[in-house]
């Protein structure tokens, strides 16, 4: 008997074949394999519907399970508001939406302004929503709403957030995409898109910044908008030098500096945000993921309140406010989830385990680049990546289909790891993992010595 109820293991596989569209998956693969269902989950384990048991290096497979499965204090949070009242939106808020946008600015003072949705995809959207009637109620007579992305980043799944992101391929055949997005280059040293060497390089990734807005028009942008490390893109934290001098450019040009902190925040870069690591100070910055840890899907928008003030128009101007709305911004429960969530990361020191869990992961990773077919081991707490290549030297790929082995192996050996997506042909030849920070020493001894056994089978 499965975990789902009174149905047998057999007909719960046939009933996936027959219904589910998955997400980023050729279901042709199941013709001739056995689908994953995951069943439990306790601490950093799975369970599937055999009853294997797996180390999740993934965090529930997208980053989002922080704080672990089976927090009980969280889903006693969620019922307790769900018989008190589960929704309101619009208008009017209800307490927990109030205490979580205060306990959001106390944690961004700098960002006292709180808008809450439904996903990161909606966190970004609403961001440049903002950053676009920001302008136009500021400068009415110019156009200033175009938005700059950076090459490698994902912001989302929806039009306007996935014209935003660099990665190809999460793009092709859905187009046309909505204009006034432009690329500045990606910050990976290893595969320096302008050829150059750090730290001979100037950080010229960065200052490229500015020449996009040269080229879009300086009256025409309105915002920058990159992850502090970019995560689905191949896992890259950038420089020291980086942001401080794409800060520069943006208040050189009065141009808005947005980070996705979807993936980043709440304690899986070893700080409470991944923007912490670095001199910079945005003037936005999105969440989700880790903001509730996937017991609620919630995301927000923070802002400056300089940002916000510009929509304090007369009442009688009925397009001066943010004519915007997110349906299920207005479940109650997500924002008690979110704030019983917060609550354990910070009183159990969720972060502090991540920098220390992490040090001690990107420590065992690194012992790995001994194998011919690991070229560079980097990451930020548990958020960490492994780049594979045929060849050192010349750093050509290893191909896609090696790392489709290792992350299937790894399984065998009771770990789920990931790899990514191919961004450009060729490219990003990436295996990752990201554990729940709640991880010990002995759950990354297990994913460390999963990658181990898998990279030492490979042959080329």
């Amino acid at each position: 008997m499965s975990a789902a109820g009174s149905l047998e293991v057999d007909e719960l596989v046939k009933l996936h074949r027959d219904h589910l569209w998955l997400h980023l998956t050729n279901h042709r693969a199941f013709e001739s394999q056995e689908p994953p269902i995951m069943a439990e989950g306790n601490g950093f384990i799975l369970k599937d519907i055999y009853g294997r048991e797996y180390v999740d290096g993934l965090s529930g497979g997208v980053w989002a399970v922080n704080v672990g499965y089976g927090r009980d204090s969280i889903i006693q949070a969620i019922a307790g508001q769900l018989k008190k009242l589960p929704y309101y939106a619009g208008s009017m808020a209800t307490p927990p939406y109030i205490l979580l946008a205060q306990k959001l600015a106390s944690l961004l003072p700098d960002l006292p302004k709180v808008y809450i949705s439904n996903s990161g995809s909606e966190a970004n959207e609403k961001s440049y929503k903002i950053a676009r009637q920001y302008f136009s109620e500021k400068y009415p007579d110019k156009k200033k709403y175009k938005i700059i992305y950076r090459n490698r980043d994902y912001h989302g799944t929806t039009l306007g957030a996935l014209a935003s992101s660099g990665q190809q391929e999460r793009k092709v055949k859905f187009g046309p995409l909505p204009e006034g997005f432009a690329a500045i280059p990606h910050a990976l040293c290893y595969r320096c898109e302008l050829g150059k060497c750090y730290p001979a390089c100037n950080i010229d990734c960065a200052r490229a910044l500015e020449t996009v807005i040269q080229r879009e028009g300086e009256d025409s942008v309105a915002a920058v908008i990159v992850e502090p490390v970019t995560a689905g893109g191949g896992i890259i934290p950038p420089v020291a030098e980086y942001y401080p001098v794409l800060q520069e450019i943006c208040r050189k040009y009065e141009v808005l500096l947005i980070m996705d902190e979807v993936v980043t925040g709440f304690g899986r870069t070893g700080r409470m945000f991944g923007h912490q690591h670095y001199a910079v100070e945005p003037d936005m910055i999105t969440l989700a993921k880790g903001l509730a840890s996937g017991y609620m899907p919630i995301s927000a928008t923070v802002a400056r309140k300089s940002i916000f003030d510009q929509f304090l128009t007369e009442l009688e101007d009925p397009t001066g406010y943010f004519r915007d709305i997110s349906t299920f911004g207005g479940c109650a429960g997500a924002s008690a989830a979110a704030l019983e969530n917060i609550r354990i990361i910070e009183d159990e020191k969720l972060a502090e385990n991540s920098a220390q869990m992490g040090a001690y992961l990107l420590e065992g990773l690194k012992e790995l680049e001994k194998y011919p077919v690991v070229g560079e081991v980097r990451g930020k707490g548990l958020l960490a990546g492994i780049e594979l290549v045929e060849d050192k030297k010349s750093k050509k790929p290893l191909h896609e289909t090696h790392l489709a082995r290792i992350v299937a192996e790894a399984k065998q050996a009771g770990v789920i790891i990931g790899r990514m997506v191919r961004s450009v042909p060729d490219y990003n030849n990436v295996l990752y993992t990201a554990p729940p920070l709640i991880v010990t020493k002995e759950g990354i001894d297990r994913i460390v010595g999963a990658f181990a056994q898998a990279l030492a089978h490979v042959k080329l």
